[in-house]
């Protein structure tokens, strides 16, 4: 019934950063799911909608992010939030990935920021170099100056790969990135905990997707 797989990387191929964002919160005395507000507001032209397209650098976007911030009661610099961005690898995420790629075509959708800005470097972090590589395609925010829930990042996944969207089962951790994908067509799966979600893209696929 599908012909391809694709999924996010950060929340779904790593841990959720929005666990780092709470564990600032609450080390800074900050409300809870602060930084997420202040990402939510003027969504599509805000300091993180312009760092994700590659608008701004990371200079700019420290600035930028310590105004709206400000501007909401408290004072976070943009670095500090670039530092938290970085999850763990989930392995039996990438396993189930490794699995799906022996029956179907994959690729990586995600928003990003370019190379490796939270660690200061040039060169994106190696664990997750290793699993991009196991992608056929890779769409970056980053790159090509479309981020989700852009529809036209995930017709440009589907151009790339070579299929229509209701060939596609799609996995991301936000709802909002998830329903212009459901709207095309895709079979969406929204990642929490890894388990789960493998659960449910086995039952979907209808293969083994562990061990």
């Amino acid at each position: 019934m599908f012909k391809a797989v694709f999924w996010d990387f950060g929340g779904v191929l790593t841990s959720s950063p929005f666990h780092n964002f709470s564990q600032y919160e609450r080390e800074n005395k900050l409300p809870v799911d602060f930084i997420r507000g202040v990402n939510s507001r003027n969504p599509d032209d805000n300091a993180w909608a312009k760092f994700e397209s590659d608008r701004i650098s990371a200079d700019e976007f420290d600035d930028l992010f310590a105004k709206e911030s400000h501007a909401l009661g408290h004072n976070v610099r943009g670095r500090d939030v670039i530092a938290l961005l970085k999850g763990e690898i989930r392995q039996d995420m990438v396993q189930a990935l490794k699995h799906c790629n022996r029956h179907f075509k994959t690729a990586c959708i995600t928003n990003n920021v370019r190379g490796a800005a939270a660690s200061g470097t040039d060169d994106p972090h190696p664990d997750f170099t290793s699993v991009f590589a196991l992608f056929g395609t890779v769409v970056e925010s980053s790159k090509i100056g479309i981020r989700k829930p852009d529809p036209r990042i995930y017709h440009l996944a589907c151009e790339q790969v070579g299929v229509e969207s209701q060939d596609v089962v799609y996995l991301d951790d936000l709802g909002i990135n998830l329903k212009p994908a459901r709207a095309m067509g895709m079979t969406t799966i929204k990642v929490g905990e890894s388990g789960p979600a493998i659960d449910e893209l086995e039952n979907v696929l209808g293969i083994p997707l562990r061990g």
